[in-house]
């Protein structure tokens, strides 16, 4: 990149961390309004953009570790420097020693900084993973892999490698223990929305661990099917593939620009069993009891299975937060699970990685009188640092006849 480019995209990082870390808005939507708004960037400007977007919010503690303070600029020079990247002139560096910065990169640091992660998140870890912890937590703080799933109501994986091959992007079957039929791994980051495959609609970006949560439903085609806690769609869009369209799902969420971003997403991917339904009052739930075949609940959390791609998390929650999020987890499990026909099954799902919100919460509706009449068929965890993926749980629940 030449000076002025990179004096300008600096400005620009500038405002948008402003916003993420002042405002409270996502990295991601941030890295997206801001290279929208730069047409004339090159691909080298957005991929520098958007990596230091991620990488400053991602490691912001060590940063600050580094820089002596929690200064914007302070935190923007020291992420130049751990990237070894010669800093340009700018009147906001003038007074700042880079040299000093980058020993304080190399010195032992205690672990929550090296780590980057507030005190109590990482006291948080030590309790509940011991020994094990450090490992997770290196984990969470790596760049992800990027992951799609073959839209196989258009295409399969074999065609998708091969188109696109066509326009420079190589990817392969996912490989491991977390393999899937129609899911594939870039083997390097790739802008892969502006392909013709993604205008066609034969694929979908959803991570590895995201994409072994659908087929625990084992949902066949003709079944009646609720999706919960839908959201934008992508495990409704999973579950409509395997389906074949034939049969029905039902969409559900409390939140209804998310079904509306759903209709958008299933009309290009051809999902059209799909049924989008807003939950604006508890009588939505009750209306619908005893109706399917199959329930999901993909259930609100707090995230901190996903943190290599959502690191802001870690800065916006707090234990209080986590607190409320298991009530509401709760409220949910005894709520919708009533959706469920006798002989149905059910898949209770997160991406936390907290205990508290997975295995305790399955036991909890287990052991209360919601789930009287339910048994566990398993129980599954996917792990950063052990699978490549996102961090996920998931546990499949089958209601007696």
């Amino acid at each position: 990149m030449s000076k002025p480019v990179q004096f300008h995209i600096l400005n620009t990082l500038s405002q948008a961390l402003i916003e993420v870390f002042e405002k409270g808005k996502h990295a991601d939507r941030m890295i997206d309004k801001y290279a929208r708004v730069n047409r004339a960037w090159t691909a080298e400007d957005k991929s520098f953009f958007a990596e230091a977007v991620y990488g400053i919010v991602r490691h912001k503690r060590l940063l600050e570790y580094a820089a002596g303070s929690e200064e914007l600029w302070p935190v923007i020079l020291a992420y130049l420097v751990s990237k070894n990247l010669k800093p340009v002139s700018r009147p906001e560096f003038r007074e700042l020693d880079s040299a000093k910065m980058q020993t304080r990169l190399k010195e032992k640091k205690p672990q929550a900084v090296e780590y980057s992660l507030p005190d109590w998140l990482f006291s948080l870890g030590e309790q509940e993973f011991g020994g094990e912890w450090p490992a997770i937590a290196q984990g969470l703080n790596k760049e992800p892999s990027q992951f799609l799933r073959a839209n196989t109501l258009k295409t399969n994986a074999e065609k998708l490698i091969q188109d696109l091959k066509a326009e420079k992007i190589n990817a392969a079957k996912i490989a491991g223990p977390l393999k899937a039929s129609d899911g594939l791994h870039l083997k390097e980051r790739k802008n892969v929305f502006a392909t013709q495959a993604c205008r066609r609609g034969d694929f979908e970006m959803q991570d590895a661990g995201s994409q072994a949560i659908a087929p625990l439903l084992q949902a066949q085609p003709g079944m009646q099917v609720a999706d919960t806690c839908a959201g934008s769609g992508g495990k409704t869009l999973h579950l409509a593939s395997l389906m074949q369209n034939e049969g029905k799902i039902v969409a559900l969420d409390v939140v209804e620009q998310k079904l509306n971003d759903l209709k958008e997403r299933a009309n290009r991917a051809g999902a059209t069993i799909v049924e989008t339904k807003w939950i604006h009052s508890p009588k939505v739930i009750q209306r619908l009891q005893n109706q399917f075949d199959r329930v999901l609940i993909d259930s609100p959390c707090s995230g901190l299975g996903v943190l290599r791609r959502n690191p802001d998390t870690k800065w916006n929650l707090d234990a209080g937060k986590i607190d409320d999020l298991v009530k509401l987890q709760r409220e949910i499990l005894a709520n919708y699970s009533a959706l469920c026909k006798p002989g149905g099954m059910m898949v209770y799902a997160t991406c936390s990685i907290l205990k508290r919100e997975n295995e305790e919460q399955t036991a909890w509706f287990l052991n209360g009188a919601a789930g009287k009449s339910w048994s566990l068929v398993s129980e599954m965890r996917f792990w950063p640092h052990v699978h490549n993926s996102d961090g996920f749980y998931a546990a499949v629940l089958k209601r007696k006849s």
